[in-house]
């Protein structure tokens, strides 16, 4: 029989609901906090699959962090999660199994599920929200799945981009294209830049993989130009016009770059201290206010 469970941590919760679940489970009406919890502990867990149902508007916002989107979409395509919109009114966040129901509800420093105990309400309420989830529109997802997004960037782009990419998400809390932030064309602009990519292998690479279009690409391109982060120059092909080679514009990111550059080549072999190397790695994409 389920009994109620209470947290500091919604992953652990979840960690805790789950961990006995073979069948599918619905996660109805959750907030932005307990969707963002559920995608972080599938990431690292296994899980069994967990069918939400959640207001549009939320899931639009939450997937707009391309950190949460990637690793969701990596659940969806792996047949782990499910994403489907909500009409209807509900009057509790439910997480519901064939032999658990729980209520979450969440405080300010913990989280609870309060379980309910009546063997018959629990097949009726599995049954209820397996119909409300039927019913329901699937949610579009338009991120790919993060393992994609890193294994193409290594085969198109290279390892020292992917590597560096990776760096920066690692640091970031949230990325998301809303103008406060570092979103994922600019992160993959920026590194692509500290390498020296051409921006039509960037380009290309992030309309294949479906980041955002060549055109997205270009128009931030020009935007961290105008800032002054990034330059360009040209290079010469058999035919056609020239392609343009990005690099960091002369200044704080491009002086940082280039002494991590010597210190690299001064360091003693078997030297490398990774934790000091990846600290100083983040400080090349803050960008200026």
């Amino acid at each position: 029989m389920p009994s109620n469970l209470l947290e500091t941590e919604t992953e652990e919760l979840f960690r805790e609901a789950l961990a006995d679940q073979a069948g599918e489970v619905y996660l109805v009406d959750p907030s932005a906090r307990v969707l963002r919890a559920l995608v972080a502990l599938g990431a690292d867990a296994e899980l069994p699959t967990v069918n939400v149902v959640a207001d549009n508007r939320l899931l639009k916002d939450v997937m707009g962090d391309f950190l949460v989107a990637g690793d969701a979409a990596d659940l969806v395509a792996d047949g782990i999660l499910t994403l489907r919109e909500l009409d209807e009114d509900v009057d509790n966040t439910l997480l519901v199994a064939e032999d658990a129901l729980y209520a979450v509800v969440t405080a300010t420093d913990t989280v609870g599920a309060l379980a309910a105990a009546e063997d018959d309400f629990l097949g009726d309420a599995y049954e209820t929200y397996a119909a409300l989830w039927e019913r329901s529109e699937s949610f579009n997802l338009r991120t790919p799945p993060l393992s994609r997004v890193r294994e193409t960037m290594e085969e198109q782009i290279g390892e020292a981009v992917r590597d560096d990419f990776d760096t920066v998400l690692a640091s970031l809390d949230a990325a998301r294209g809303d103008g406060d932030g570092l979103d994922e064309v600019t992160i993959s602009l920026l590194v692509a830049a500290k390498n020296e990519a051409l921006l039509y292998d960037i380009s290309k690479w992030g309309e294949d993989v479906g980041i955002a279009s060549k055109a997205t690409f270009s128009r931030t391109k020009t935007r961290l130009e105008d800032m002054g982060i990034i330059g360009t120059e040209k290079v010469p092909i058999d035919v056609g016009r020239p392609r343009l080679r990005l690099k960091f514009a002369e200044g704080p990111l491009a002086e940082a770059d280039s002494d991590r550059r010597d210190r690299r080549r001064r360091r003693p072999a078997g030297g490398a201290r990774r934790r000091g190397h990846r600290l100083r790695r983040r400080r090349l994409f803050r960008l200026p206010p």
